[in-house]
């Protein structure tokens, strides 16, 4: 994986759906060590699709995107003919469900006769998960989130179902635009990265949009003036137990910067850091005096350890904090 022409060559075959085999897994497997290599797939990508319009604007990636397709075309064609129909469906279900970074699993719905057969990835507690759809579409899904998602999703619809959180990386098309449906709301794209948290327990759904457009069309009883438009840097805020929608610019990294395995908290309430180290350590928190959840904290958090952290808060606020067998918990100094 060290030869830029190989690799670039590899990627270019597992986007036109024909890399198999140990080339397969090689390529997984890189594309799992990393969250660079990972945007580097990305960027190979932008240009397998870009030489795909049929504008002048993008002839010389469309060139680009035709040296390397045909540099390797022959070698890709003679394999496939070497295999059998169940080896190559298979192996295109594994370019399908992309390793996690740290962990994550799949449950697949069995389907009735003639019914899409629908796949839910989950990322547990402790964990952050990374998938990659049939449309080439990157998905990152946050601690305690599942997605729903049919794979077959290059001759259907393109729409996922979310219970969580997730950052999304969607591959432009105009004829086939992705939606995401939440308890609250559907948001509809044709190509853009944006955010969207929206776990059951909680009560908003936080919508963030990073680059392109996105249409939020909330549910029926959710007061609103009709679809929502955002963006760049806007946010999209709705509420369960009032059924209001507000929409604010914000800073969009303190949002996502979760999928990089970082957290950033700007002056964030106890209550809602508490429900959020549980989730990413995957542990149990528990206060011993309802006025901590009052304090605010403010910092960075990258690579750290769950002690780690609770020392860093122990140093920053006014509590301290004991672990009693698998909970932790905090008290007032």
């Amino acid at each position: 994986m060290n030869d830029p022409k190989s690799l670039k060559s590899l990627i270019i075959s597992w986007l036109d759906g024909d890399l198999t085999g140990t080339e397969l897994e090689h390529l997984l497997q890189w594309m799992e060590q990393s969250p660079e290599n990972a945007a580097y797939v990305s960027r190979i990508r932008d240009i397998w699709q870009a030489s795909m319009q049929k504008t002048s604007e993008f002839a010389e990636t469309g060139k680009e995107w035709n040296r390397f397709r045909s540099a390797v075309e022959n070698k890709i064609l003679e394999k496939r003919k070497q295999q059998p129909y169940l080896v190559r469906w298979l192996t295109g279900m594994a370019a399908v469900l992309m390793i996690g970074f740290i962990s994550g699993y799949w449950l697949v719905r069995q389907p009735q006769k003639n019914e899409p057969i629908y796949i839910t990835a989950t990322a547990p507690a402790g964990s952050v998960a990374s998938l990659l759809l049939a449309d080439s579409t990157i998905v990152y899904l946050n601690a305690g989130s599942q997605l729903t998602y049919c794979p077959e999703s290059k001759t259907n619809n393109r729409e996922v179902t979310l219970n969580g959180e997730a950052w999304f990386d969607v591959v432009k098309n105009r004829n086939k635009p992705f939606v995401v449906h939440t308890p609250v709301c559907q948001v509809t794209v044709l190509g853009t990265r944006f955010n969207v948290k929206a776990y059951e327990v909680e009560d908003e759904v936080v919508t963030t949009l990073e680059e392109g457009q996105i249409i939020l069309d909330p549910s029926p009883e959710i007061t609103s003036s009709g679809d929502l438009r955002l963006q760049p840097g806007e946010q999209a805020v709705i509420s369960k137990s009032t059924n209001n929608v507000s929409v604010e610019k914000v800073e969009t990294r303190y949002f996502t910067s979760w999928k990089d395995n970082k957290l950033m908290f700007i002056n964030m309430n106890m209550q809602e850091l508490i429900v959020i180290l549980e989730r990413k350590f995957g542990v149990e928190i528990e206060v011993g005096e309802p006025s901590v959840l009052n304090y605010h904290y403010t910092g960075t958090l990258k690579n750290e350890s769950v002690i780690e952290v609770m020392e860093l808060i122990k140093h920053t606020l006014p509590v301290n904090y004991r672990i009693d067998g698998q909970v932790i918990r905090i008290v007032k100094n």
